[in-house]
């Protein structure tokens, strides 16, 4: 399923299948998780992606082919290939072990092609090891909406009082990483959304509302999933002194001004940017350990744009995700 310009459609295409360069495996889709990131690439929200494009970047497959020098896997492997596909390794970014930060950076499915096909190529030093606790299908929404979470909550700190923003594909995961460690969950989704609060709850958070609601109380650390930047200073108003806004999405509307008294007392707002190959192991190995399950619904291949546009209208429970 390939995006020809921003804003159109997808279009199914034949295409030849990749061939594994120096350092490449190329791996047969099994399964391609959904991400809003991909709606972000495809509406033209994310500036200058590879034309024409094969979105997707939470993939799951088996090597069928591997380049010269390629070791770490062997043709059979079952591997995850992710949004972060190659770094320079020179900048000063990748020698401080901040290869997320790589001015030169490629990631899957905006700057390469990626996975909503039937065969990918990948740098395989960035692809992970999954885990046998999981089905293609499940194992999916671990590459992205699981990963960048997990990002998101380790830049949380030790926050015991977590508040979500947003109660989609990645807040689902993570809230229940933050339940395995012992933190409590306040699930903030839209107003009125009964069934995501229901949801919230059914994983373990103690209370759910709306995000126009107040959580019943401060907030030592609140996570924005949804791309809308008015939720950030709603966040802000909700945390203890010290507690930090962590902005979790490549891309979210514009931030409304606000009054210097709510960032006072040592409040703080980061973002989070793309993830690094440490992150995709630690959280890989955390995920069975923990009984971490992604709810999801899959779709044929094909159906591509219908799954973009139930994400789109958050009509998703969990995470979408496609199958070849």
């Amino acid at each position: 399923m390939q995006l020809e310009r921003p804003g159109a459609p997808l279009a199914e295409a034949e295409l030849p299948d990749p061939e594994p360069g120096p350092g490449e495996v190329v791996v047969a889709v099994s399964a391609c998780g959904v991400c809003r990131t991909d709606l972000h690439v495809i509406d033209g929200e994310l500036p200058d992606p590879k034309l024409p494009l094969v979105p997707g970047h939470q993939v799951v497959g088996t090597v069928t082919a591997a380049g010269e020098g390629a070791e770490r896997f062997t043709v059979g492997d079952r591997i995850g290939v992710p949004w972060l596909g190659w770094t320079c390794g020179e900048c000063r970014y990748c020698r401080s072990g901040r290869e997320n930060l790589c001015e030169r950076a490629v990631f899957t499915g905006y700057l390469a092609d990626g996975g909503y096909a039937e065969r990918v190529g990948a740098d395989e030093r960035y692809c992970v090891s999954v885990p046998r606790a999981y089905d293609d299908v499940e194992a999916a929404p671990l590459l992205c909406a699981g990963l960048i979470g997990y990002r998101a909550l380790r830049m949380a700190g030790d926050a015991e009082r977590l508040g979500l923003y947003g109660f989609g594909a990645s807040a689902h995961i993570v809230c229940q990483v933050a339940r395995h460690e012992g933190r409590r969950v306040f699930a903030l989704t839209r107003p009125g959304d009964d069934d995501a609060q229901d949801f919230a709850l059914g994983l373990g958070a103690e209370w759910a509302g709306g995000s126009d609601e107040r959580p019943p109380e401060e907030l030592d650390a609140a996570i924005v999933f949804a791309p809308v930047g008015a939720l950030v200073p709603i966040a802000l108003r909700a945390l203890a002194p010290g507690g930090a806004v962590v902005c979790a999405g490549i891309h979210m509307s514009e931030i409304p001004a606000f009054p210097y008294e709510i960032l006072w007392g040592e409040r703080s707002v980061r973002s989070v940017a793309n993830l690094t190959r440490r992150d995709g192991a630690e959280f890989m190995e955390l995920a069975p350990r923990a009984g971490i399950r992604a709810e999801t619904t899959a779709y044929p291949m094909w159906d591509a744009n219908h799954a973009l546009e139930d994400l789109r209208r958050a009509r998703v429970r969990g995470a979408a995700v496609l199958v070849p």
